[in-house]
C-alpha cells in the first residue's frame, strides 16, 4: 500500500531523549536515572544517544508536553548536537507530535512509536509481522495528519471538462480509508493464523504439563529457558531479544516430562495495539497450566517490573493458573546499585515479600534443583491414594502407573485389573489424555478426579518441605 507516509525507522540517527517527570509520579523522582529505560529500547532500536532534557511538571502543556521555555532548550540543542530524531518518554497526541515537530524542525516519535519500530525489526514469524503491522496502522491512523506532507486535494476525474473542477477528496481521506480496508484484511489473515495457534495449544495442554515462562523484558528468560531446555532460543543483553513463543521440552526427572515455552517480555507501558495484536504470541501464556513468572532480582526497579507483569498478565486473562516467581540473576545481586524506595537486596529480603519464590542463576545453574522440585510438586499436585479399575486390555495405562506411580496392591477380576496406587492428579489427566476408560474409588474418572482434587478458590504453588532445599544456593 503506497501511502506516502514518513518512515518511523531511527537507525543510526542520533537522538535526544526527553521526558516530562510528574510531580505525581513517585517511583520516577526517585529513580537516579529515570529516562535508563528509554534509553535502552533506543539503543535497541540501533539509536546513537547524544543526549537528554528532563523536566519537572505538575502536568504536561497540552500542546507541546514539555514547557515554551524547555521547548526552546531542547531546539537548540537539536542544532547544537546534530540531533535527527527526538524520542519522548510518552504518548504523545497528534496535536502534540505535529507542534512539537514544527518548533523543533525534525523528526519527533514517541516511546510506542519507538517499540513498534523495535518490533517491525524483529518480527520474523508470519504471525509475529502480521500482529506489528496491525499495531503499526492502528497506532498510525489517527496519527496521519501529522505524518503528512502533501495534504493538498485531488480532483475528482481528468484535468480537463466538466465535473472536474470541483473540490474532490483530500489525500488525507483516501489514506484513512487505506489504512481502514488493510487493517481489516490483516485482522482476517491474522484471525486465521490464530485459530490455527489455538488449536495447536490446545492439543499440546492436553497431551502434556505446560508452563510458560513470562517477565519484564531482559530478566534472563531466554538464558533459563535455554539452561533447562537446550532449545537454542536467541538469548542477549538487550529489551526484546525475544519476539515469538519458542517451546521445547523439560525434563523434571522421575519420568516426568513438561512442555517450558519461552515468550515475548513485558514492559512498562506497553503500547496496547500490541497487547491487543500478540492474543496469538500470548496464547502460550493464557493457557499454560503454570507460569514461571521471571525477575532479574539484581535490577534495582525489580519490583516494579515484577508489579508490571503481573498487571499485563491480568489483562491478557492469564489470572487462572498458579504462579511461581523466580528470582534470576542472583549472582549479581550484590551488584546492583541506585535502591529506588524498599528495593529487596538480598534473597531473603525478597522472601518476605515473596514466600514460595525461588532463587536462581541462568548462567551459574545455582538454584535449578530447588526450581525443579517445586515445578515437579505442581505438576504432580498433592499426591492421592486411590483405587483404579483398568480393563485389562489397557496394558499402556497399567504400565504408565507402573512406572510413574507408587503401586502398593494389584487385583484382578473378569475383566479388569484393580490397582490400589498413589498418584497425582497430573498422573490421572495423563491417563485420560492417552485415551483410558477406568473408574477412580468406584466413580467415574471425572468424578473421582474432582473427589479427590477438589477446585482450589485461589491459585496455589506447592511448598517444598525445607529438608528439600538446595543448601548454599542463595535458597
Amino acid at each position: 500500500m503506497e501511502t506516502g507516509l514518513r518512515s518511523a525507522s531511527i537507525q543510526a540517527e542520533r537522538a535526544i531523549l526527553a521526558a516530562v517527570i510528574l510531580s505525581s509520579d513517585d517511583d520516577a523522582l526517585n529513580n537516579p536515572d529515570p529516562l535508563s529505560e528509554l534509553r535502552a529500547l533506543a539503543e535497541t532500536a540501533g539509536v546513537q544517544t547524544v543526549g537528554q532534557l528532563i523536566q519537572n511538571r505538575h502536568g504536561m502543556d497540552g500542546r507541546t508536553c514539555l514547557g515554551k521555555g524547555k521547548i526552546q532548550e531542547l531546539n537548540a540543542a537539536v542544532k547544537e548536537l546534530r540531533a535527527g530524531v527526538v524520542v519522548f518518554d510518552h504518548d504523545l497526541s497528534p496535536s502534540q507530535l505535529r507542534n512539537i515537530e514544527k518548533e523543533l524542525c525534525c523528526k519527533v516519535i514517541d516511546r510506542s512509536e519507538l517499540i513498534l519500530d523495535i518490533f517491525a525489526n524483529r518480527a520474523t514469524s508470519r504471525a509475529a509481522q502480521l500482529q506489528v503491522e496491525i499495531a503499526q496502522l492502528e497506532y498510525t491512523a489517527p496519527r496521519l495528519r501529522a505524518m503528512w506532507s502533501h495534504l493538498g486535494q485531488v480532483t475528482g476525474g481528468s484535468p480537463m471538462g466538466v465535473g472536474t473542477r470541483g473540490p474532490g477528496e483530500q489525500q488525507l481521506e483516501i489514506d484513512r480509508r487505506l489504512v481502514s480496508r488493510r487493517i481489516v484484511a490483516l485482522k482476517r489473515e491474522l484471525s486465521e493464523v490464530q485459530a490455527r495457534k489455538t488449536r495447536e495449544v490446545q492439543t499440546r495442554r492436553a497431551e502434556h504439563f505446560t508452563i510458560g515462562i513470562v517477565g519484564y523484558t531482559n530478566a534472563g528468560k531466554s538464558t533459563l529457558f535455554n539452561a533447562l531446555t537446550n532449545g537454542g532460543a536467541f538469548a542477549n543483553d538487550q529489551l526484546f531479544a525475544t519476539l515469538q513463543t519458542r517451546t521445547e521440552s523439560w525434563n523434571l526427572g522421575g519420568g516426568n516430562v513438561v512442555m517450558l515455552s519461552d515468550t515475548v517480555g513485558f514492559i512498562q507501558r506497553l503500547p496496547h495495539h500490541l497487547v491487543a495484536s500478540f492474543r496469538a504470541t500470548l496464547e502460550e501464556t493464557v493457557h499454560s497450566h503454570l507460569l514461571l513468572l521471571v525477575v532479574d532480582a539484581a535490577d534495582p526497579n525489580a519490583p516494579a517490573q515484577l508489579a508490571t507483569v503481573r498487571e499485563v498478565l491480568n489483562n491478557i486473562g492469564a489470572t487462572n493458573q498458579p504462579r511461581l516467581v523466580v528470582l534470576n540473576k542472583i549472582d549479581k545481586m550484590g551488584a546492583a546499585v541506585g535502591p529506588v524506595g524498599e528495593r529487596p537486596r538480598t534473597v531473603e529480603d525478597w522472601r518476605k515479600q515473596e514466600p514460595t519464590a525461588i532463587a536462581v542463576s541462568a548462567l551459574t545453574l545455582i538454584g535449578f534443583d530447588e526450581l525443579r522440585a517445586m515445578v515437579r510438586g505442581n505438576v504432580l499436585g498433592e499426591m492421592r491414594e486411590a483405587v483404579l479399575r483398568i480393563p485389562l486390555r489397557d496394558g499402556r495405562a497399567v504400565d504408565f502407573l507402573e512406572s510413574r506411580a507408587t503401586v502398593t496392591n494389584r487385583d484382578y477380576d473378569e475383566m479388569n485389573c484393580i490397582i490400589t496406587v498413589t498418584l497425582g492428579r497430573r498422573h490421572i489427566e495423563q491417563l485420560i489424555a492417552m485415551g483410558s476408560r477406568f473408574t477412580v474409588n468406584g466413580l467415574p474418572v471425572h468424578e473421582g478426579l474432582l473427589a479427590l482434587w477438589p477446585p482450589p478458590k485461589e491459585s496455589f504453588v506447592v511448598r517444598i518441605p525445607p529438608h528439600e532445599r538446595l543448601v548454599g544456593d542463595g535458597a
